[in-house]
């Protein structure tokens, strides 16, 4: 199969969607591997190193997408490249459609094979693909609310661990799943204290057993949810519904209650986001502020970190990408469960329930 790793090109995206690692395995098994020119150079990755592992470094955007049966890249097509895909070609990337009808529309129209990562799913019902995404997310959330906290950028002006004498922040984090647990993690780790709500039981016991005395778990309601958003000084929103749009946790009526200077980072933003006035931002022009709190709602937040994000990323989608390149993608969703429900669209049709739920458009099964 001839595979193509184009440049990602919205806002401040340094993520690539191959490492040559990945390339190196694929062409080993004759693959054919075309990456654009400097597509991996923020991320550390050189036209060399690709050349070495057997890719062919094609000059622009266009010629990848016309070179190859199927694209791997990090995030959803933009308008931009709208009119590059071709009918019945792959493309194999985190798509979340339910946070764009544009996209969904775009995606309709071209008649390509729109495979998702993030509802790529186990039989446990894990998400692998979106795992190690969620884990960075999870991470820097603490890291750039902590840095937003700070007077100078507007935040309440408190250090998240505070020193002796002086009592530490308080960090509010609704989800108690991957981007959740990895926050909790982070933030205890700098000494905060946190409170981490759910309506999983079975997840709130894990944080109990597993976490630190400093990290509190408790039951999520909005009754509990408006109690702590009076005192919290971070409050991360970490809640997602697979291959839907995230509930609005926190409303714009409840901003009133919150103290001046409070951060909120809404990871959930590219499912739509967990906060009723999150709007998606880039990391050029990463908070707002309404009512006095500041808001940081950064789309692609692993791609500040694009290294690790990268390496991560490739961990988990090569073995799916073999899959598909030696099987053709009927074959390979035919025989993989897991892959199968990454289908969202597929020549012209919706056939994830979700999606078509969300823009009350036609399902067709896939």
């Amino acid at each position: 199969m001839k595979i193509g790793v184009p440049i990602e090109i919205k806002n401040n995206e340094n993520r690539v969607g191959m490492t040559p690692s990945g390339v190196f395995e694929l062409t080993k098994r004759n693959h054919e591997v075309y990456v654009q020119k400097n597509a991996g150079f923020n991320s550390g990755f050189h036209d060399e190193d690709y050349i070495e592992a057997g890719a062919k470094i094609l000059e622009t955007i266009e010629q990848v997408y016309d070179t190859a049966e199927m694209i791997v890249k990090v995030k959803e097509p933009i308008e931009k490249e709208y009119h590059l895909i071709k009918p019945d070609q792959v493309v194999f990337t985190y798509f979340h459609f339910a946070s764009s009808e544009v996209l969904t529309n775009a995606m309709i129209k071209s008649n390509a094979i729109c495979i998702a990562y993030e509802t790529v799913e186990d039989e446990d019902g894990t998400l692998p693909l979106l795992v190690p995404m969620s884990e960075v997310a999870g991470r820097m959330s603490i890291q750039q609310g902590a840095k937003y906290l700070e007077k100078p950028i507007k935040g309440r002006g408190i250090l998240l661990g505070g020193v002796p004498g002086v009592p530490p922040a308080k960090v509010l984090i609704l989800g108690a799943g991957v981007v959740g647990y990895q926050a909790a993690k982070m933030a205890a780790g700098l000494g905060a204290l946190v409170i981490i709500m759910d309506i999983n039981m079975k997840a709130l016991r894990y944080v109990s057993d597993s976490m630190p005395n400093n990290v509190i778990s408790e039951f999520s309601s909005e009754y509990n949810i408006r109690k702590h958003i009076k005192d919290s000084d971070l409050i991360i929103g970490g809640v997602l519904i697979k291959g839907a749009k995230a509930p609005k946790l926190i409303t714009r009526d409840m901003l009133k209650d919150m103290r001046h200077g409070t951060v909120i980072v809404d990871v959930a933003v590219d499912q739509g986001g967990c906060f009723e006035t999150t709007k998606p931002t880039t990391h050029e022009h990463p908070t707002y502020i309404i009512d006095e709190v500041v808001h940081y709602s950064v789309a692609n937040m692993p791609g500040a970190v694009p290294y690790t994000s990268t390496v991560a990323l490739t961990n988990v989608t090569l073995p799916y990408v073999i899959r598909l390149a030696n099987d053709g993608w009927k074959k390979a969703c035919k025989d993989s469960k897991s892959l199968s429900k990454g289908l969202n669209i597929v020549n012209g049709k919706i056939v994830y329930k979700e999606i078509a739920e969300a823009f009350d458009m036609e399902f067709a099964n896939a």
